[in-house]
């Protein structure tokens, strides 16, 4: 593969094949998921952030002349401020008229969705977090959960939060007792800083307990996104939150409501895996153990809104409450006029899907929503009654404060104000429950209200298992995808589920190139992450587009690490050469994109990010069973950023790998049985 300066590095197709052998001070987030405070430095960053002959996009900076842009953004809680104190000069311009516009300069320039942020962006502050992991349990639905694990003790974990131009610096401290951990900053594009990204055995090792690691990146793009833990499957038992980065919008808007986090919640897997011999696994407890007895008849116990859900809602053959049913997610709107033309008030919604393994559809009773953006990618925005949100995506849209019904008026407007929000489980795309699971929140005109809604949902919501319209998602900053630098390359969707013959013992999937012979999912060696042997890599790239059978039958959520990509074609019909159409004039991009059940989708990205960078489904039990690789990009450039001897970077990741070789060579650190006269396997799965 030719490593060029600045070119699009890579149009990959894949397709799918399968071996045929088998309220509070927080107000409405109920004190679960709170803004973790930030303390500020007023520099671009850490010297060692930008090592070598890399630097990072030069802002402009102000005449020093005029007063310090330091204001509280539109889409932020009201203890957080943007700090642009080094652009004097500069001042805030984004209003309820105008959502576009974010900094301007009395010259008249600016920072707008018109900018091109992969080489521009404002220069801002450091943000310095602390994230301390530790076990705990948590009561989310009614069950009280023991085998959680928690940042800072609260699920989801603290609200990070920035500005477009940051610099964030995350302490993370683990201080859990028999697992490692690494923290991924899901869609943050770590231009130059892949070593930040948070993937043990790609970009460090696992970080130990009572170890500690700290994370730092410049926030080059804005909008709403997530973190979470990268171990195995460590996030489906809490080790996730909500990251922002505040910046401009493509559509107007008067109040923000904060984040929310729809998942699957997986806690009943525990009672499956104590059930399982031995009996003294101390490590790989709960979502972990739904992988490993692969029982067909599990079903998501509940679905939780910001933490909360309701376990008597989702089946009624879940076990009976053991703790309270937490109150439902509510969110609270005001009927009232806006403005001289008395509209009415529209708020903007964070969604993002952090789900185990579903994908939601989701609305809001006699509401619309306009979509403003995908991921980090804004787009012109769009109209529609719900949105399907994928595992790892995420969406910004506005609703406005004034209910209406259909044209038919199947769903009539309820007197009494209140209205549910519903996430469905998409079909085929996860396991649905019973009749009314999928009420999970409360829009409220009455704050003093507490009865339950009498809305109905909207007619015709369509829950097949399907990304939003492709032709929909027309990013507002566009891109226009020339060549590719390497041709065109092939990787299948294998799948074997042959009780023999996998390389471990949860091996079910993998990602091939059509090189490749034989079944090789993706399996990361803890104490060696890639990182460290950047300069062993040699062998050839295919140029040219090669023809390959498919017929798997289930939809994977494909996310690739450090990068947005262009969608360049995405279908669910089953491959063949005249089926190839691309869209080459500004196609969607995103992080996250759905690969059809039986289709397949060809993306192209820029090789302008040195590094080694994971792509994977984004369903955690795929990727705990081998659907995912790696690309190495740059490798030259990547070796001598990140490999030199006397480079800040080599030191820190050998001393975290250092003290996770320590840790990891006692066995008794990570499971209980072990006396020495066994042999234990501490990773079953891909380790991702």
């Amino acid at each position: 593969m030719r490593l060029t300066e600045r070119a699009w590095a890579a149009v990959v197709e894949f397709v799918a094949w399968i071996n045929p052998t088998v309220l509070n001070s927080f107000g409405e987030l109920g004190g679960l998921q709170r803004p973790l405070v930030d303390s500020l430095e007023w520099s671009v960053g850490p010297t060692d952030l930008y090592p070598g002959a890399f630097t990072p996009p030069k802002p402009h900076i102000g005449d020093g002349n005029l007063g310090d842009p330091i204001f509280k953004p539109p889409t932020g809680d009201d203890k957080f401020q943007c700090d642009y104190r080094k652009m004097k000069g500069w001042q805030p311009c984004s209003s309820p008229s105008n959502r576009e516009c974010w900094l301007r300069h009395p010259d008249g320039r600016e920072y707008n969705v018109m900018t091109n942020y992969e080489v521009d962006s404002p220069i801002g502050v450091q943000r310095n977090y602390t994230l301390v992991i530790n076990d705990g349990w948590i009561d989310a639905d009614g069950r009280n959960f023991t085998e959680a694990k928690l940042f800072n003790n609260t699920y989801p974990g603290p609200w990070i939060q920035a500005c477009w131009g940051d610099t964030v610096n995350v302490k993370v401290v683990n201080r859990m007792k028999h697992n490692g951990t690494s923290i991924h900053w899901h869609g943050i594009r770590q231009n130059q800083t892949s070593h930040m990204d948070g993937v043990n055995g790609v970009t460090q090792c696992p970080i130990s307990p009572g170890d500690s690691y700290t994370y730092s990146f410049r926030a080059v793009q804005y909008g709403s996104s997530w973190y979470h833990s990268h171990y195995s499957v460590q996030y489906a038992d809490g080790l996730l939150g909500p990251l922002t980065i505040h910046g401009p919008d493509t559509a107007d808007f008067d109040e923000p409501k904060q984040p929310i986090l729809m998942t699957d919640w997986v806690w009943e897997w525990v009672q499956y895996m104590l059930t399982k011999p031995p009996n003294d696994g101390i490590g790989h407890d709960s979502a972990f153990s739904s992988i490993y007895l692969q029982n067909p008849n599990l079903k998501n116990p509940s679905i939780l809104l910001n933490g909360r859900g309701n376990v008597t809602r989702f089946d009624s053959k879940n076990p009976p409450p053991d703790s309270p049913i937490p109150e439902e997610f509510v969110l609270h709107f005001e009927k009232r006029h806006i403005g001289q033309n008395g509209k009415a008030k529209r708020y903007m919604l964070r969604l993002i899907n952090t789900s185990f393994r579903s994908t939601f559809v989701f609305s809001i009773d006699n509401h619309a929503l306009k979509v403003i953006d995908t991921d980090f990618v804004p787009i012109e925005p769009y109209y529609n009654t719900s949105i399907r949100v994928g595992i790892g995506q995420r969406y910004r849209v506005i609703v406005e404060a004034r209910p209406e019904e259909d044209d038919d008026e199947s769903n009539p407007i309820p007197e009494d104000g209140n209205f549910w929000i519903r996430t469905f489980v998409a079909d085929e795309c996860g396991q649905p429950g019973q009749l009314g699971y999928e009420r999970t929140g409360i829009v409220r005109y009455n704050s003093n209200s507490k009865s339950d809604p009498t809305s109905r949902p909207w007619p015709n919501i369509s829950l097949a298992c399907s990304d939003e319209p492709y032709d929909s998602l027309r990013p507002k900053f566009p891109w226009f995808v020339g060549s590719a630098a390497n041709g065109e390359e092939r990787f299948t969707l294998k799948s074997n589920f042959t009780s023999g013959g996998q390389p471990f013992p949860l091996a079910k999937f993998a990602l091939d190139p059509e090189s490749a012979t034989g079944f090789t999912p993706l399996q990361i060696n803890y104490s060696q992450p890639m990182i460290q042997h950047l300069d062993d890599f040699s062998g050839k790239w295919p140029s040219q587009w090669v023809v390959i059978p498919e017929d798997f039958n289930s939809s994977s959520w494909i996310h690739l690490h450090g990068h947005d990509f262009a969608i360049l074609q995405q279908s669910d019909q089953s491959y063949s050469l005249d089926r190839v159409n691309l869209t080459l004039n500004n196609p969607p991009r995103r992080d996250v994109v759905l690969l059809p059940k039986n289709g397949f989708i060809i993306i192209a990205f820029k090789s302008d990010n040195p590094g080694t960078w994971l792509m994977h489904c984004h369903i955690a039990f795929h990727a705990s069973e081998g659907l995912a690789l790696q690309i190495l990009e740059r490798q030259p450039d990547a070796n001598r950023l990140f490999n030199s001897p006397s480079s800040p970077i080599t030191k820190e990741v050998e001393r975290v790998c250092d003290n996770w070789n320590q840790w990891y060579g006692d066995c008794k650190n990570w499971w209980s049985g072990c006396d020495g006269s066994h042999i234990f396997q501490c990773q079953d799965d891909s380790g991702i």
